[in-house]
């Protein structure tokens, strides 16, 4: 798969926190206590930037997870 400038990384930062990168950039675009807060603003970016893929690493670095965000503008959202 070729990659995508709205793809984001959620890995371990040596804080012992977890870092949300861009895709083959070497800044966090923020840092958090929890994988799962993390990976809460990976996806909220990503559906910002029009859409793309959250790549979930463990804490050995390896990915865990891949998702696909769509824009966050769903034309038909859930009721309730």
């Amino acid at each position: 798969m070729m990659s995508r400038e709205n793809d984001h990384h959620v890995v371990p930062n040596q804080a012992g926190g977890w870092d949300v990168t861009r895709e083959n950039s070497e800044r966090a675009s923020s840092s958090h206590d929890t994988q799962h807060e993390a990976t809460a603003r990976a996806h909220e970016i990503v559906a910002n930037a029009g859409g793309g893929e959250v790549v979930i690493h463990a804490q050995d670095g390896t990915i865990r997870e891949k998702v696909t965000v769509g824009d966050g503008h769903d034309p038909y959202p859930p009721r309730g």
